[in-house]
């Protein structure tokens, strides 16, 4: 077919013939890549067909297969057999702060950590900046943690059941840090690791980045269904499994020890490397038993502080077992090369002096305080959510853009995330919103943007 025939022809996406170079397959994908990526094409946009890619191209249809196939695998494309091939939605929808200089504005979309407690860090902080020891913690020794973080960090650990010799522990900078250490010491791109169908958005922007490819398995109201994922791993070549049992972000979901134990069992099985991120443990009923524990030879173990102590300090404890300790060690001395030690030192004084318990305290009191103000205007769909949860998940009862709709609740004085922004399975037809519970300044405002919320959603 002539090229110039499609020249007028309406077409959801024309790469520019003029940017091509050899080879072309890779040239196609990075222009799909680029308008995906800067918000050329929106979320659920369906592209044209391979065939007339080709046709307006003027080259070879494999040539358009493979330029898709790369885009696939990348996250930022996927098909749907007999409808055709689609923008992901979860394409740069990462969870980040935004500037918010509209005081009308309530924030319930960025899960903020409830703070309150950030006085007690500051005094541990003054303490620690007297200490004739300081300057000890400016230098680039003990890249893994100082002996005694360590020390810390494994008496953290045992604080929720799961015991690690101190070898196999390391320091981090926090909870992303954690998981950007992990993904890139012990996965490969082409990697293959199940989630649930709803997880942490970051962690799918960070697995597109490093082309790791994410294989969603379905949940029910005790969190991923061990039969379901039993399927996905005699289907599939399954390099790994993450999972966050404790309160599923974003689903708020707790992960009972049945289920815990049942789907260690396939991971043990299957031989599965078990990303487990624990950053609610501390919202967990006592008593709980990671799922690491019964793993010991097959998980790494993130146990970051960000919501249980102090945010802003970026701390986080990563445990392993043994047969990844040199991969592990090699990837903090090329990635990080250290965590600041003195942020450490913080964190290390709050386990030991009881500061820590008294801040995880307070918090799931405020915790408590505010998920029975949500149950005033909202039903708890699910009994196995969080009750001390800083997080919602509200069921939608009509299909909506996720743009469309969060800009539409933006308007309403409210900032809410829609659940495209979490899913990893492209063709899910349910929605939801995530809320955050925690990110009002106040339990008067945040009663207010429950309120409004509630109105919004009545109304639409």
């Amino acid at each position: 077919m002539p090229v110039n025939s499609f020249e007028h022809y309406p077409m959801t996406w024309k790469p520019d013939r003029t940017q091509l170079a050899p080879p072309i397959y890779q040239s196609i994908a990075t222009q799909l890549e680029y308008d995906i990526l800067n918000g050329f094409l929106a979320p659920h946009t369906k592209l044209p067909p391979q065939r007339e890619l080709a046709d307006y191209l003027d080259i070879n249809l494999s040539t358009v297969t493979r330029a898709f196939k790369l885009c696939e695998v990348k996250g930022l494309i996927y098909g749907i057999t007999g409808s055709g091939t689609y923008v992901a939605p979860n394409v740069s929808n990462a969870l980040f702060l935004e500037d918010n200089d509209n005081k009308n504005v309530i924030e319930m979309g960025l899960i903020e950590p409830l703070d309150h407690s950030n006085s007690l860090v500051a005094e541990v902080i003054q303490n620690i900046a007297g200490k004739n020891y300081l300057e000890k913690l400016l230098d680039y020794r003990n890249p893994l943690g100082m002996p005694y973080h360590k020390m810390a960090a494994k008496k953290w650990m045992e604080r929720f059941n799961l015991e690690v010799p101190i070898e196999n522990i390391v320091i981090t900078s926090g909870g992303q840090n954690s998981l950007t250490l992990i993904l890139m010491s012990l996965f490969h791109a082409g990697d293959k690791i199940a989630v649930d169908t709803y997880t942490y958005p970051n962690f799918i922007e960070l697995a597109n980045m490093l082309n790791i490819h994410l294989v969603p398995i379905d949940g029910d109201s005790f969190g991923m269904m061990p039969e379901r994922l039993e399927e996905a791993c005699r289907k599939n070549r399954l390099n790994g499994i993450y999972l966050i049992p404790s309160c599923n972000n974003p689903t708020a979901v707790t992960m009972d020890m049945n289920r815990r134990k049942e789907i260690a069992k396939i991971i043990r099985k299957y031989n599965l490397t078990l990303l487990e991120d624990d950053i609610f443990s501390f919202l967990a009923p006592e008593g709980f038993v990671p799922i690491s524990y019964f793993v010991p030879d097959q998980f790494v173990y993130s146990l970051s502080v960000s919501k249980s102590l102090s945010s802003g300090m970026r701390v986080g404890f990563l445990a392993f077992a043994s047969q990844f300790i040199d991969k592990m060690t090699h990837g903090i001395f090329n990635i990080n090369v250290k965590t600041p030690a003195f942020n450490a030192e913080v964190i290390t004084e709050l386990i030991n002096t009881g500061c820590a318990e008294k801040i995880i305290s307070q918090k799931k009191n405020i915790s408590k305080e505010r998920n029975l103000l949500y149950q005033k205007y909202f039903q708890m769909n699910n009994p196995n959510e969080n009750p001390l949860t800083f997080f919602r998940w509200i069921p939608l009862d009509k299909k909506y853009q996720m743009e469309e709709f969060e800009q539409d609740a933006l308007a309403q004085g409210i900032r809410v995330y829609h659940s495209d922004r979490f899913l990893a399975k492209k063709d899910e037809t349910n929605q939801f919103i995530r809320i955050s519970l925690t990110s009002a300044k106040t339990y008067e405002e945040l009663d207010k943007g429950l309120r409004t919320l509630k109105d919004f959603l009545f109304e639409k």
